[in-house]
């Protein structure tokens, strides 16, 4: 099973990041605040992301900055996902 989104929305995997201390330290889950990344993998997007007559900003892949208050977080097959509108994405990260 995969989760697929309507209309103009896409789902959001969040990524993990380590956390490290200036001095090289890294810190575990239980040390990090309980607030959730901003950013993430897009895993799957809806029908109508694109602009009518434009191109999708936005493929799958892509890693997001979202808004922070954005969403709708989701459980799925054991991994939690957040689903957003277009509207909540602020920007891609480029590598």
């Amino acid at each position: 099973m995969k989760i697929k989104p309507l209309d103009n929305r896409v789902a959001v995997k969040y990524v993990k990041e380590e956390e490290k201390t200036q001095g090289g330290i890294v810190l575990p889950d239980t040390a990090k605040k309980d607030e959730k990344p901003q950013q993430g993998e897009i895993v799957s997007v809806g029908s109508n992301i694109a602009p009518e007559g434009g191109e999708a900003e936005v493929a799958v892949g892509d890693i997001v900055v979202f808004d922070k208050y954005a969403g709708t977080k989701v459980e799925f097959d054991g991994e939690e996902y957040i689903i957003l509108s277009m509207d909540d994405v602020l920007a891609v990260v480029e590598k």
